[in-house]
């Protein structure tokens, strides 16, 4: 009997119940229930988002999938796709940070060879509480672990990312994961179960209890019952999954499979309902037929486990064979459980007993979509004004703080764990504005980068939406790409929550907005709600994975300054914008906007600019400025290449000082060139109508910066390194 504390166990308000019966005709049993619980969930069914995000540019000449399938997929010339998506499994992590994170990374990589792509990068976006906490140091070194244990094992290079810590994150950290691959344009594949009658192959893991429940789980709010979540964490086999991979891969180039669909979020569940939905088909299995790794795993348990490393397939009968052969070469199950059928239901039968018929278009069409109610909080984020803010009493000390503060400091702690070079392919390391890539046999390399300012969309979310795309697109510029797609992971609060959903809503709207403008299609990505602990929301949190390609490695170009003596020159204009910025975090210990104004217009011109600078061999070094203004900026180019080259900058804005060191104004990037190239680079500017400055010169031990004349920071290189790369609480220096 389904009573009322059954329904809200399954994640299911007494209205979904009611729509159910009323899709089905009967009460549903308990296995049913489950299935629907999966499927309606906010983590698979987008119920509450897909409203906004119909509002993305979705298509393009050099789309080949769009958002709907397990990854986005452009064409990238020369016959080959780039196969790419980001998701998230931040609650998993919490819990079992190690195990979270390496599913994470799991689940992602079975997203793109699922499409008959070879995974070749992945990256990560990490959100966590302060250091200075103990809980949020272990949850950071597990996550951590997790990452590296899983992806350095299975052979895919991570190679590169973002960190960052607030307060707002103690109690839900946020780890988004995102993977790249390479496919032959005419070797893709999808979700289908094709060809009535056609046999349905359960490949790899055996299923166990693991994971039961956790797309539901990813869809509430946590409360004080986090032990008892643990086993909805899903246990990750990075060996076996490298066998699942190449076994899938092998079985694909030889076309021995229709369909294919990873067993990853709802499990079995959606891989059987959405491959037959796609189709118009129905689905048939047997529960008996499932391999399984423990005893007496009711119908219930099998359909909901989320054991990892697991994949259905629909193939031609007289390939079945063949297929099967070559999943017993990697050592790995491929088992037929049943069959495609014309019914378009799913049956789930145990022996000769029916425990599962459900129509699909109840499951997969007819959940209910919420347009819920949407309205900025009260009072809103609070406002700074720049009259009420004093300067520092030492700007060298300001420097330094903000230098070493934990999300703007050295990362290498963190990527050292990783192995980033496996594959041969890694061309740009992690530590620049973007990982870039070389793509075998061609001449060609692919760039990605993930960026998102929690704090910009805290205090102005439509803002925040549309500085996420174009800080990644200038990032993509200044290593020398241009963007082709885009890839979103969404962390929000509590949908339910009007304030959550006016957050959510404009911050789509502004990727939207973003996207058109520089004409790049979201192909698709991930939307995680509920990110929530005992009634305390994160930060809206939206990251961007934008893929870029360049044409030519040989244009390749790096932050880092080459060579003493080379002109320094900003491109852009600076502003006296301190809102939302890491100086007034650090410095002045407040967190309220506005943000910095972004105009579409100005910043195309700018990356349109350093890109033609980059082909044309004009310049020797691009970084954008982002968090921590002009001096982090500098600052960085000094200390990220070997030679650790110092600068001699002299400014002559007329602004407040520390607005021209720490502000963020956007749609600037610092460059640097030899001094015999001023004169064409100064006509390419104003042909594309893009102010800029000449603010100094490479060169000597220090870092020095004068405003107006006056000397306001000069420190050694040295100095700057050891505090940007050694001060975070409880590492060991890396030498």
């Amino acid at each position: 009997m389904i009573d009322d504390s059954i329904i809200k166990e399954h994640g299911l308000t007494q209205e979904e119940y009611k729509r159910i019966t009323a899709l089905i005709k009967r009460e549903p049993n308990l296995t049913e229930l489950g299935i629907f619980s999966l499927m309606w969930s906010e983590h698979c069914s987008y119920k509450s988002s897909k409203i906004h995000l119909k509002n993305y540019p979705t298509s393009g000449k050099n789309v080949i999938q769009g958002p709907g399938e397990n990854a986005g997929i452009i064409d990238i010339g020369n016959g080959l796709a780039v196969v790419f998506k980001i998701e998230s499994h931040n609650h998993p992590s919490f819990i079992e940070p190690y195990q979270g994170a390496a599913t994470g990374v799991g689940g992602i990589l079975r997203d793109i060879f699922t499409m008959g792509a070879r995974p070749i990068a992945t990256l990560n976006s990490l959100r966590f509480g302060p250091l200075s906490v103990p809980k949020n140091k272990t949850v950071m070194e597990g996550v951590v672990s997790g990452i590296a244990g899983y992806g350095n094992s299975i052979g895919v290079p991570t190679v590169g990312g973002e960190t960052y810590f607030d307060e707002c994150y103690s109690l839900n950290p946020l780890v988004n994961v995102f993977c790249l691959g390479i496919a032959k344009k005419d070797k893709i594949f999808y979700s289908r179960a094709e060809g009535i009658g056609n046999p349905v192959l359960y490949v790899g893991s055996k299923t166990g209890r693991d994971g039961i429940h956790g797309a539901t789980m990813a869809s509430a709010e946590f409360g004080e019952d986090l032990e008892q979540k643990r086993p909805n964490v899903q246990v990750g086999d990075p060996f076996k999954e490298k066998l699942l991979l190449e076994a899938c891969l092998e079985v694909m180039e030889k076309n021995l499979a229709l369909g294919i669909q990873d067993m990853g979020a709802a499990g079995l569940t959606c891989s059987t309902t959405e491959m037959a939905a796609n189709s118009g088909t129905g689905i048939e299995i047997d529960i008996n037929l499932i391999p399984q790794r423990e005893q007496g795993m009711t119908p219930y348990e099998i359909m909901l486990s989320e054991s990892q490393e697991r994949m259905l397939i629909v193939a031609q009968k007289e390939k079945v064979k063949q297929a099967q052969s070559v999943f017993a070469k990697w050592d790995l199950d491929a088992v037929i459980i049943g069959h495609v059928t014309d019914t378009q239901n799913l049956k789930v039968k145990s022996g000769d007993k029916t425990v599962v018929d459900l129509p699909l278009r109840a499951i997969i069409n007819q959940c209910p979509v919420y347009n819920r109610e949407a309205k900025p909080p009260a009072p809103p984020a609070p406002v700074i004004d720049l009259n009420d803010i004093s300067f520092p009493e030492n700007y060298e000390q300001a420097f330094l703080q903000i230098i070493k503060s934990p999300g703007l400091a050295d990362k290498q702690w963190i990527f050292r764990q990783y192995d980033h070079m496996v594959q041969t392919n890694t061309t740009v390391l992690p530590g620049a504005d973007a990982s870039v890539l070389r793509i075998k046999n061609t001449n060609k390399a692919l760039a990605v980068t993930l960026d998102g300012n929690s704090l910009y969309t805290y205090v102005n979310p439509r803002s925040g939406g549309i500085i996420a795309v174009s800080e990644a697109c200038r990032n993509l510029a200044c290593v020398g790409a241009k963007p082709v797609g885009v890839t979103n992971c969404l962390n929000f609060g509590n949908p339910e929550k009007s304030e959550i959903m006016w957050q959510f809503k404009e911050a789509v709207h502004g990727i939207a907005q973003a996207c058109k403008a520089f004409q790049i299609p979201v192909t698709g990505g991930n939307v995680s709600f509920y990110n929530e602990t005992e009634g305390i929301p994160i930060y809206p949190t939206a990251v961007l994975g934008v893929v870029g390609v360049i044409d030519a490695l040989d244009k390749i170009m790096t932050p880092e300054f080459k060579a003493p003596g080379d002109t320094i020159l900003l491109l852009g204009e600076n502003k006296e914008e301190l809102g939302a910025s890491e100086y007034m975090n650090q410095i002045h210990s407040k967190k309220g906007g506005p943000p910095p104004e972004i105009d579409l217009r100005k910043e195309k011109r700018v990356q349109s600019l350093c890109l033609k600078a980059i082909s044309k061999n004009m310049i020797k070094s691009a970084h954008d400025l982002s968090e921590g203004g002009l001096a982090q900026c500098l600052a960085e180019c000094c200390l990220l290449g070997k030679k650790r080259i110092g600068c001699r900058i002299n400014l002559e804005d007329k602004i407040r000082t520390d607005a021209l060191l720490f502000g963020e104004t956007q749609s600037r990037i610092l460059i640097s060139l030899e001094e015999d190239q001023e004169d064409a680079f100064k006509s390419l500017a104003g042909k594309r109508k893009v102010p800029y400055s000449i603010i100094g010169k490479t060169g000597g031990e220090n870092i020095l910066i004068k405003h107006l004349g006056e000397k306001i920071i000069n420190i050694p290189v040295q100095k700057v390194y050891s505090l940007w790369k050694y001060s975070l609480p409880g590492f060991f220096k890396i030498e």
